[in-house]
C-alpha cells in the first residue's frame, strides 16, 4: 500500500470493528496533541497511559492533582468517546505515603484498608458517569512459582483480601462502572491458571467484578496463539467480559538485546503483519466474550516500549507508522470480509 494515502482513502478502525468491539488506545497529553487525527478518526474509546495512576493523582494524603486528567477526559467527551480508567490499586507508581505513617513507619492494616477506600472512593466519585470501566487491581499475581499473589505493600499490610476490598469500594462508589482484574503475561498457561483461580474465587465469594484484562503485551514470536485462545477460553468460562487492555507487538522477542536496530525491516514488518492478524482473526472469533481492544499507544513515534527493557533501543509496535501511516499489519486487520 502506498504511504501517500490520505486520510479519507483510510478506512477508520473503529467504524470496521463496530458491531464487534470497541478499539481504544492509550493515549497522554502530548500524543492527543501530536497524533490527534488517528485519534479521532480510528479510535472508540482512550485509557489515560500514565495519568490516573495513584501517584499522578494523589501525590499527598490530602492533595489530588486531578487537572491534567480532566482534561483527557473532557477531550473524550468532547470527541463523543469512552474512557476506561486505569488503575485504583498497584504495586508499582503508586505514592509511598499511603504506606506509611507520619513517622515513616508501616501503617496497620485498618488504617492503609480506609486510605484505600478513600482514594478508590474519591477517584471514582470524582469520574462517575464519565468512565464506564476501571481496571481496579492490577498485577496482582505472582509471575512464577506456587504463590498465587505477588509480593507488595498491599498484600503484606492488609493481607489477601485486599483484592476484595477494592472491588467492594469501586462497586460502591460507582456501582454503573464496570470493573476489571487487569494482568501481564495473561496467556502464559502456569499465570493464566493462576488468574482464572483468582477471579474465580472473588466470583465464588460474591465479590463485584465484571471483568478480566488481558495487557497483551505480545511480540513477534511469543506468545503462541494456541496459548492466547485457550486463555481466552478459560477466561470466558467464567461468563465476564474480557477487554483487550494494553495491545502492542513488539518487533523483539524476550531476552533479545539488539540495540544497532534503527528501522523497522521487512522482515519484521511481514512478520508483524501476519501476528496481527492473527490475533484480531482470534479476537473476532470470540467476540461474544471480548467487547473492547486497546492499543497501549498510537503509532510507531512513541510507544513505552521505545528504550525499554533495553535503554537506547527503538520499537515499531503498531499499526501505523512513525509518519502516522498505516502500516501492513493495519490492512491486514481491516480487509478480512
Amino acid at each position: 500500500m502506498s504511504n501517500k494515502l490520505k486520510g479519507n482513502d483510510i478506512p477508520s478502525l473503529a467504524k470496521v470493528y463496530q458491531g464487534y468491539f470497541l478499539i481504544g488506545a492509550a493515549v497522554n497529553p502530548a500524543t492527543i496533541k501530536s497524533q490527534s487525527e488517528l485519534i479521532e478518526k480510528h479510535f472508540t474509546s482512550i485509557t489515560a497511559e500514565n495519568q490516573m495512576k495513584f501517584e499522578q493523582l494523589h501525590p499527598e494524603e490530602d492533595r489530588y492533582t486531578f487537572d491534567v486528567a480532566d482534561n483527557m477526559v473532557a477531550y473524550a467527551k468532547g470527541q463523543g468517546k469512552q474512557v476506561r480508567g486505569h488503575t485504583l490499586v498497584w504495586h508499582n507508581q503508586t505514592s509511598d505515603w499511603i504506606f506509611q505513617d507520619k513517622d515513616g513507619q508501616e501503617v496497620t492494616r485498618e488504617v492503609l484498608l480506609q486510605r484505600m477506600k478513600s482514594h478508590i472512593t474519591t477517584v471514582m466519585q470524582h469520574y462517575k458517569g464519565d468512565i464506564y470501566a476501571w481496571d481496579v487491581v492490577n498485577e496482582a499475581i505472582a509471575d512464577n512459582g506456587p504463590e498465587l499473589l505477588r509480593e507488595s505493600k498491599w498484600l503484606s499490610i492488609i493481607g489477601e483480601d485486599f483484592i476484595e476490598k477494592a472491588f467492594q469500594y469501586a462497586h460502591e462508589a460507582d456501582p454503573g462502572a464496570q470493573l476489571f482484574y487487569n494482568d501481564y503475561n495473561e496467556s502464559d498457561p502456569e499465570k493464566s491458571q493462576k488468574i482464572y483461580t483468582l477471579v474465580k474465587r472473588l466470583i465464588d465469594n460474591g465479590v463485584p467484578i465484571h471483568g478480566i484484562g488481558l495487557q497483551a503485551h505480545w511480540n513477534l514470536y511469543h506468545p503462541p496463539l494456541a496459548d492466547i485462545k485457550q486463555a481466552i477460553e478459560r477466561y470466558a468460562s467464567l461468563g465476564l467480559k474480557l477487554h483487550i487492555t494494553e495491545m502492542d507487538v513488539s518487533v523483539y522477542s524476550h531476552g533479545d538485546k539488539r540495540t544497532d536496530v534503527t528501522e523497522q525491516s521487512e522482515e519484521m514488518k511481514a512478520l508483524q503483519a501476519d501476528r496481527y492478524e492473527q490475533f484480531f482473526t482470534l479476537f473476532r472469533e470470540y467476540k461474544d466474550a471480548i467487547d473492547s481492544v486497546t492499543f497501549w499507544g498510537v503509532a510507531d513515534d512513541y510507544t513505552w516500549l521505545d528504550h525499554f527493557p533495553v535503554r537506547g533501543r527503538k520499537n515499531w509496535p503498531f499499526v501505523f507508522d512513525a509518519n502516522h501511516q498505516p502500516k501492513d499489519s493495519f490492512w491486514k486487520i481491516v480487509k478480512f470480509k
